[in-house]
């Protein structure tokens, strides 16, 4: 198969680009995202910390090159190939929280060209939940509060907490299989959840959780000597107990909590504008032509949750921003230096 010279590209072939170019012009520095889903969110975050000296260009790698997390081999290719003008944006997943206990975990915390989301993924900062109103409210264009979505997050993630922290201890040892995230989800798992059952599911989540608590303190007294110090460094790590959803594999809570919530909460608020509608219209003409241009106003519910940028008040886009801001800093000390 013939190769094409994008399949080789790396840090070096960048800033080579770059000397080519003006003096004057913005050093240009790629940024290598996981996935089509990945780019919106990196680029929100990388705008923040663009100046007038270097700018960012979002990038899906090319097949063979590939980010495929977890594999070591991947890894080790990755490590090869950033630099100070190639960077790789990547969800955090438990390496973050794995603190270096395994290899993939040591790669990505200790090469500083490597940014990770300090959540698990994309998608747990795209429910960050102070924001899910505004997303509610861009959907179904209706400001009214019918649900409490933080209030509701912080129990959810309370109840998950105990054995959560389990979770992580048996991923800083080499016996995760014996509890791993898998097993973790399927406890956790609310089932067909609306606005209405909210808190009897977590109450039953909790439920769960805690049967499953005893027996893992049954089984591995080593775990339950750990629990104190672990839970001291998780809340230096940025999780709390109410904060917990932002840790949990991420597809399991967009795809199965946040998103089947969102569309019951919204299509409650899509039934009230439609019925205000109704009641404010003087006749069957006007009433039928408001609600054929609510209608067409309105969007999905997934899709705006994919564009949500509230996380950008987060405490997690805080410490990204962080790094990113200390490595055009010590790009540009360099440069000065030069």
């Amino acid at each position: 198969m013939k190769k094409r010279l994008s399949d080789n590209i790396s840090s070096a072939y960048i800033e080579a680009a770059n000397r080519l170019g003006s003096k004057s012009a913005r050093r240009r520095i790629v940024a290598y995202v996981e996935s089509y889903d990945d780019v919106f969110f990196w680029r929100a975050v990388l705008a923040s910390v663009e100046d007038d000296k270097t700018r960012f260009e979002v990038m899906l790698p090319t097949r063979k090159n590939k980010l495929e997390r977890g594999k070591k081999a991947a890894i080790s290719r990755l490590l090869t190939q950033v630099g100070r003008d190639m960077i790789a944006c990547v969800d955090a997943d438990y390496d973050y929280l794995e603190q270096g206990c395994t290899y993939s975990s040591k790669a990505i915390l200790s090469n500083p060209y490597i940014f990770h989301t300090y959540a698990y993924a994309i998608e747990n900062l795209q429910c960050f939940a102070p924001s899910l109103h505004d997303v509610c409210v861009a959907v179904t264009l209706n400001d009214r509060r019918v649900f409490d979505f933080e209030t509701f997050l912080a129990d959810y993630s309370r109840a998950i907490y105990p054995l959560f922290v389990w979770n992580v201890w048996f991923y800083r040892t080499p016996e995760f299989n014996k509890f791993s995230i898998t097993d973790f989800l399927r406890v956790i798992e609310t089932g067909n959840i609306s606005m209405h059952n909210a808190s009897t599911l977590i109450d039953r989540v909790k439920h769960k959780v805690d049967i499953r608590v005893r027996q893992l303190e049954q089984h591995y007294p080593a775990g339950v000597e750990a629990q104190a110090s672990l839970r001291e460094n998780l809340s230096e790590l940025g999780v709390t107990p109410e904060t917990t959803y932002l840790f949990i594999q991420g597809h399991h809570l967009f795809d199965k909590v946040i998103v089947p919530l969102m569309k019951k909460v919204c299509d409650t608020l899509v039934r009230n504008r439609e019925n205000e509608i109704s009641r404010q219209s003087q006749h069957s003409a006007q009433r039928n032509n408001e609600l054929s241009c609510y209608t067409s106003s309105i969007t999905g519910v997934t899709t705006m949750l994919r564009r949500n940028v509230g996380f950008l008040r987060s405490e997690q886009f805080a410490w990204i921003r962080r790094d990113l801001s200390a490595f055009i800093a010590g790009l540009e000390k360099e440069k000065a230096e030069a």
